[in-house]
């Protein structure tokens, strides 16, 4: 195997990687989401608390995403 066929296998499984990577935080954020929803539903006179926690845990949650999309980068040296 020659150093450009390597380097290109490199680069696939760093796609490969951040596929699997994106699909935890989708996952999560589905969660966050379909909760507060319920929630909304159960008690409507805290929606606008629950909302501020829905989008907390939307934000610490998407930046898995982010981590998993810069680690190849960090890591490809």
């Amino acid at each position: 195997m020659d150093a450009t066929t390597a380097a290109g296998l490199v680069g696939n499984i760093a796609v490969i990687g951040y596929g699997l990577a994106a699909v935890g935080p989708g996952i999560g954020v589905g969660l966050v989401v379909s909760k507060t929803i319920e929630s909304i539903a159960r008690q409507p006179e805290l929606a606008g608390r629950l909302q501020v926690t829905m989008w907390l845990g939307i934000a610490f949650t998407e930046a898995l995403a982010l981590i998993g999309l810069a680690t190849p980068f960090i890591f490809a040296a």
